[in-house]
């Protein structure tokens, strides 16, 4: 008796070690897998004790397969719950790596906030700083003959405010507050009163706009957003383009969508740059402190913001040694609320 009781110990033992092994195997490639190949190993470990058992005990071929027998019936039971344990663990699998990613996604998000509000308060304290010195030298009586004070210090406010207005902007897009109010625009006079807005800043830094439009174009679109986000396209030009130089705003059609195309004389930029200058505050320059007319770095990722809230997308084709073509395309029919 005790020769097969050590007999069917060992026999489940191998046969434990293997399907262990086996499990193992498999849980590196498939938990789900895994979970549901165990129940079947239990049953298979048992069935090879109980027949070792049964061999060395020398019963009847018939009794031996009707154990045999039984202990198979279980392996369909075994499979059941081996793949609904497999789609519970599948689940819990699921909803662990959503959960780590929204984590990540949140920790990211967070992350890029700070550093955005670090920037735009280095950025703010800069024209405070002027502004608070030409205040003091003007209420002193000690201001330069002829230094402009008075408009250099409207220029740093305006300046300040579009900084707060691009943040704020950026608040909504990210939050997904921001509601389009949709309706039927001419992109035409949308370019038409851009480039007018435009026209001063670029006259002051010497900077040429020519508009071009194929022709009426009209969408269904949130004119003062879209607005904001073409506004902010060609503003990002003039202020990059050298003086003298000009930027180039065309309106075309290309199947079910507008587009508005930017091309401005920067002198071009480095092709693994092509993506970062759409992050919040990013600037290829090594220093923080924008220079007169910069921003916070906060225009370009607005409109692609903007864009991709109407459905559609704004891109950046580098032309080497020469500027850069930002394409912003809206869908002629909405797709997005």
């Amino acid at each position: 008796m005790l020769e097969v009781v050590l007999l069917s110990a060992v026999t489940s033992v191998v046969v434990g070690l293997l399907g262990a092994g086996v499990v193992a195997w498999q849980a590196r490639r498939s938990l789900a897998r895994a979970a549901a190949l165990a129940p079947v190993v239990v049953v298979v470990i048992v069935t090879a004790g109980v027949a070792a058992a049964a061999q060395g005990m020398f019963i009847s071929e018939h009794d031996h397969r009707v154990v045999l027998g039984v202990l198979a019936t279980c392996l369909p039971i075994a499979a059941l719950f081996g793949w609904l344990i497999a789609g519970r663990v599948q689940q819990v699998v699921r909803r662990s790596v959503q959960e780590a990613a929204e984590r990540e996604r949140d920790r990211a998000v967070e992350e890029r906030r700070r550093e955005l509000v670090s920037w735009v308060s280095h950025d703010l304290r800069t024209p405070l700083a002027g502004i608070r010195a030409m205040a003091e030298s003007l209420e002193d009586g000690v201001a330069p003959e002829g230094s402009g004070y008075p408009a250099r210090i409207l220029a740093e406010a305006d300046r300040m405010s579009d900084m707060v207005g691009g943040l704020l902007a950026l608040s909504r897009l990210q939050s997904g507050s921001l509601v389009l109010d949709r309706e039927p625009v001419d992109l035409a006079d949308l370019v038409s009163d851009t480039v007018a807005s435009a026209a001063p800043v670029a006259a002051r830094r010497e900077v040429t706009i020519a508009a071009a439009a194929t022709g009426s174009v009209v969408a269904r679109v949130d004119a003062t957003e879209l607005g904001r986000a073409l506004g902010n396209l060609v503003a990002n030009a003039v202020t990059h383009t050298s003086p003298r130089g000009t930027v180039h705003v065309r309106l075309d059609r290309a199947g079910g969508s507008a587009v508005l195309t930017v091309e401005d004389e920067c002198g071009g930029i480095a092709p693994d740059h092509a993506e970062r200058v759409f992050e919040p505050g990013w600037r290829a320059a090594g220093g923080r402190t924008p220079s007169s007319g910069v921003g916070a770095g906060l225009g370009l990722a607005v409109a692609r913001g903007i864009a991709r809230a109407h459905g559609g997308d704004v891109d950046l084709t580098p032309e080497h040694g020469a500027g850069c073509r930002f394409r912003l395309t809206v869908p002629l029919t909405p797709t997005a609320a």
